[in-house]
């Protein structure tokens, strides 16, 4: 099931193959119908006029790329590339880039993303889940048939984070994250060969370090998450670190847990300080 390259694109151009296309163009269009051969890509955050983590995130699309039977997509020059996108088509107002890389196409565009409130920090966002086995979990590519399943789910809720469950029942990867519960003062994620690696789940588990919070592998049914009195979060790249106030309308007091506040904390100094030693535009 074919893919668009090009999603809910923002700004004034995109760079498609060294050109550069106004986001209303033939060419952009074209790029926005579904593409059938598989696409790998990369989100990264904005601030600062900085790439936030892009070396690991490149690293990842290189995983990826390197998993493709077509042997045909190269990230030669991808850093060269992004810097003279951000340079001719500087902006104030988008803070997401996307990058593609397909056997015909390499494309950079801003990407509108729906980005969490004040309120979402605070207080916490609501999540639905999705019985859904990923396939290859370490790979980062556009899959139709998984997309539109996840779709289909916000379409249904008013949801702002898809959580998904194995056959088993047990919740283990958010859609666009990487999930987390807390139980009893020690934090759980899934195993790495069942998620997607994702770039902040590497910081919160640098915070969990640096706070000396326990790190323990497991995933628990939704049932079991409640009965535990576990707090639950997310972490992504569009938005850090968020609390999970309710999965399928059974509620939790994440934001409130005293571990969970000193995880975001620790995660806000190591942001920071990554951009005050950042070298993008001098590599």
């Amino acid at each position: 099931m074919g893919y668009p390259l090009v999603e809910h694109p923002v700004g004034a151009q995109v760079f498609v193959n060294g050109s550069y296309f106004a986001v209303s163009s033939p060419e952009v269009a074209v790029l926005q119908e579904p593409y059938d051969k598989l696409a790998y890509y990369e989100t990264i955050r904005l601030m600062d006029k900085t790439p936030l983590f892009w070396e690991e995130h490149l690293e990842r699309l290189s995983k990826s790329v390197s998993s493709d039977l077509s042997d045909s997509i190269t990230l030669e020059g991808i850093v060269e590339d992004i810097k003279d996108f951000l340079t001719k088509v500087p902006n104030e107002d988008y803070r997401s880039l996307r990058i593609v890389a397909s056997p015909d196409y390499r494309v950079i565009h801003y990407v509108d993303i729906t980005l969490p409130t004040e309120e979402d920090f605070k207080s916490g966002i609501s999540a639905a889940s999705l019985l859904w086995e990923r396939q290859d979990p370490n790979i980062k590519a556009f899959r139709g048939d998984y997309k539109a399943a996840v779709a289909a789910v916000f379409d249904e809720t008013e949801a702002f984070e898809v959580v998904l469950a194995d056959n088993d029942g047990r919740l283990y990867e958010g859609s666009k994250s990487n999930f987390f519960a807390i139980v009893d003062g020690a934090v759980y994620s899934a195993p790495d060969d069942k998620i997607l690696i994702g770039i902040t789940r590497r910081r919160v588990m640098e915070a969990l370090d640096k706070e000396g919070i326990e790190l323990k592998i497991g995933t628990f049914t939704l049932n079991e998450l409640k009965e535990s009195g576990a707090a639950l979060f997310v972490s992504s790249t569009p938005f850090d670190i968020l609390p999970i106030a309710s999965v399928d309308g059974v509620e939790f007091s994440s934001a409130d847990n005293a571990v969970l506040k000193r995880i975001m904390s620790a995660y806000a100094g190591q942001t920071a300080e990554y951009i005050t030693d950042n070298k993008f535009w001098e590599a």
